[in-house]
């Protein structure tokens, strides 16, 4: 991997659901695409990281994996798989029980390896797990910030405002942000972020949930899960597509808008008085 280093650190963003099953890697896939097709350097890390998921995805075929990191074996580069239009990929560990959750050292082992690349990327992208396990809480609180995934499914609800609950209450976070994915309308996703919007407003009154936007059902979506591309790639006009390249836009407008305690190793290490 030869890439330029970047004066500025990269925007850190870490994408959560709550839920399985609601798109969620999808959705960091084909936005890591869009940021690299509008020339910007994206590392996408699959902190699932004792599950992959975002390699099969893609149809890459890493030769090692973060668990190889992990335990001394790789430096981070050797593990940097390249995507499609250049994104890089830190790919997780297939089946590594040991790994769903990280311990401090492994995590600082991590975040101090992340931290020296750091220069050579625009945005790094968490693709959490799902759920509420100390591996999602912990490497949403260490992104600038955090995107979350929902869908219509009542479920999907449930597990949002469960996430932010424990992001709150646990590490704080107070300011989200909503991605309605596989809707049929923007009106139907703004029912969905008006939804959880009033239950976060009763109960977590000091969080505040933004509607960021929502992709589109559409039949190009599947077909290209099934040839392991991006569907942003194959089928650059369908409505999901044009959907994602809104999304990109909104978050490359504000990729200087990053906290004055954007210093990643100061806030990576100060997570650990959380856990």
């Amino acid at each position: 991997m030869s890439l330029r280093k970047n004066q500025n650190p990269p925007k850190v963003i870490a994408i959560s659901s709550g839920k399985g099953g609601v798109g969620k890697t999808n959705l960091v896939a084909n936005l890591a695409y869009a940021l690299a097709k509008k020339g910007k350097r994206v590392l996408v890390f699959d902190a699932d990281v004792g599950l992959n998921n975002i390699d099969i995805l893609l149809g890459l075929a890493p030769e090692y994996r973060i668990g190889d990191v992990l335990s001394g074996k790789r430096e981070l580069e050797e593990v940097l798989v390249e995507g499609p239009q250049g994104i890089q990929v830190l790919p997780a560990s297939n089946g590594w029980q040991e790994l769903t959750s990280l311990d401090n050292e492994q995590k600082m082992m991590l975040m101090g390896e992340l931290d020296r690349l750091s220069g050579d990327f625009d945005f790094l992208l968490f693709d959490t797990g799902a759920g509420i396990s100390p591996n999602v809480t912990y490497f949403c609180s260490a992104a600038h910030e955090t995107l979350l995934v929902a869908t219509t499914e009542p479920t999907s609800h449930t597990d949002v405002y469960a996430l932010m609950k424990v992001l709150y209450q646990k590490h704080h976070l107070k300011h989200f942000r909503l991605v309605v994915n596989s809707v049929k309308s923007e009106k139907e996703a703004l029912d969905v972020y008006r939804l959880l919007s009033a239950v976060a407003d009763k109960y977590l009154t000091h969080v505040t949930l933004e509607y960021y936007g929502y992709i589109v059902q559409d039949a190009n979506v599947p077909k290209a899960v099934r040839r392991q591309k991006a569907f942003i790639e194959l089928y650059p006009y369908a409505k999901a597509s044009l959907c994602i390249n809104d999304l990109s836009d909104k978050v490359i407008e504000e990729q200087s808008a990053i906290p004055e305690d954007g210093d990643r190793v100061f806030m990576w290490k100060s997570v650990f008085q959380t856990q």
